[in-house]
């Protein structure tokens, strides 16, 4: 019986579930593959309603999100989920290009910030840090 070659990077994550939010094909694409790589369960949503509704319906380990996407912000997602009894203990990264402020930032009550573009390697740690348990964190690209 042949094995398939396993990535020497990867580590068990048990089927972690993480909910991606983002408007954007491409961006989309880049983060399931990444994920799904590492061993992780990759949930999608193309926009902010959708997300939200993801997030209480599959209860994921982690949300990355956009801010700019059709519907409702990434932002306004954030701050809603973190009011959520429900929801409120999963750890959620903003994943953006575009610039925000800290207000903002501390407003969404988000765990972890991501700056578009980003390198992999920062991408990776930020969300296995999270999802071990290391609150607050971000990667700067």
């Amino acid at each position: 019986m042949s094995s398939k070659p396993r990535d020497k990077h990867a580590k068990p994550v048990n089927q972690r579930r993480i909910l991606v939010v983002d408007d954007e094909p491409l961006n989309m694409k880049l983060f399931a593959l990444t994920l799904s790589k590492r061993g992780y369960e990759v949930v999608q949503a193309a926009d902010g309603y959708h997300g939200f509704v993801l997030a209480h319906d599959n209860q994921p380990h982690l949300i990355v999100m956009d801010v700019r996407m059709p519907q409702l912000s990434g932002l306004e997602v954030a701050r809603t989920l973190k009011e959520s009894i429900h929801t409120k203990d999963i750890p959620l990264v903003i994943a953006t290009a575009f610039l925000i402020d800290e207000a903002a930032l501390r407003d969404s009550k988000c765990d972890g910030y991501l700056p578009k573009p980003f390198v992999i390697k920062d991408f990776i740690s930020l969300v296995d840090s999270l999802i071990d348990g290391k609150r607050t964190a971000i990667a700067t690209g």
